[in-house]
């Protein structure tokens, strides 16, 4: 098991039938941190995994221990989602292997270090950040969500931030252009919804990653959940597996914060 990987360690046999076994999901970003774990729920519950990332030892080895799950059928595509050669080649890769059912958008976190929205910055910073956040994010929706229109049902959850409802110090890069996915989310949402696909994301604030005690002020952020706690990889992907579910068939266009209660807003 590789060191710098955070596994939940669930127990395979105990599962919720959450009804999504057989079912094909693309997992964007799935080779580590939040989004592997979401590879991990989404293998123990039945469903096939196509994981697209950029780096091909990190695809390789998230494929060799998920394929440790019983039953586990896990393939994997190389790519950036910046690119959009990239992109069709994996919609491609998709439409070859007979679609997807369920679309899972998890985009890097913006590059460090992190900065206020006044700070002085060389525009680059704010430029690469706009390609990994905003820029990738519209490219998989515009490009793999058409896939999901026809059978009558799909899923697309994608990971976002606790920072688009509760803007935190240092996160302008984060909380600008995770609020434009949220803005397009919403916006699909109503597209999607005659054709039984629902669109919904989840919003972390302070999970336990390989990064978790690189990140700046860490005791004082957790400090500030009323649970007192930071989350737990599988306790978001345990979201992300029942917006993918039958179970939240009646549930569109929402973004439920999954951050101990570290959100203060009403709405």
């Amino acid at each position: 098991m590789d060191a710098n990987r955070i596994s939940v360690g669930y127990d395979w046999e105990c599962q919720m039938d959450l009804g999504i076994a057989g079912k094909r999901a693309v997992v964007i970003g799935g080779s580590s941190g939040l989004g592997y774990a979401v590879c991990e729920r989404l293998a123990a519950e039945g469903v096939e995994l196509v994981i697209f990332a950029r780096n091909a030892e990190k695809l390789h080895k998230a494929r060799e221990e998920l394929l440790q799950i019983p039953g586990a059928k896990v393939e994997t595509v190389e790519g950036d989602i910046t690119n959009s050669d990239d992109v069709e080649r994996l919609r491609d890769e998709l439409v070859k292997g007979g679609g997807m059912q369920i679309l899972v958008l998890n985009t890097p976190p913006p590059p460090r270090p992190m900065f206020d929205f006044l700070a002085e910055q060389d525009d680059q910073r704010w430029e690469d950040a706009y390609q990994g956040q905003l820029k990738g994010a519209l490219l998989i929706l515009r490009k793999l969500a058409p896939l999901l229109i026809g059978p009558g049902w799909g899923r697309i959850v994608a990971i976002t931030s606790a920072s688009i409802k509760q803007p935190l110090p240092n996160h302008a890069l984060s909380t600008v252009y995770r609020a434009g996915v949220l803005a397009a989310l919403k916006h699909l949402s109503m597209e999607m919804a005659e054709h039984g696909v629902t669109v919904n994301s989840v919003a972390p604030a302070v999970v336990v990653t390989s990064t978790y005690h690189t990140v700046h002020n860490i005791e004082e952020r957790v400090s500030r959940i009323p649970l007192k706690r930071a989350g737990k990889p599988e306790e978001l992907a345990a979201t992300v597996a029942f917006f993918a579910s039958d179970l939240a068939g009646f549930i569109t266009g929402e973004n439920v914060q999954v951050d101990g209660g570290f959100t203060r807003s009403l709405y």
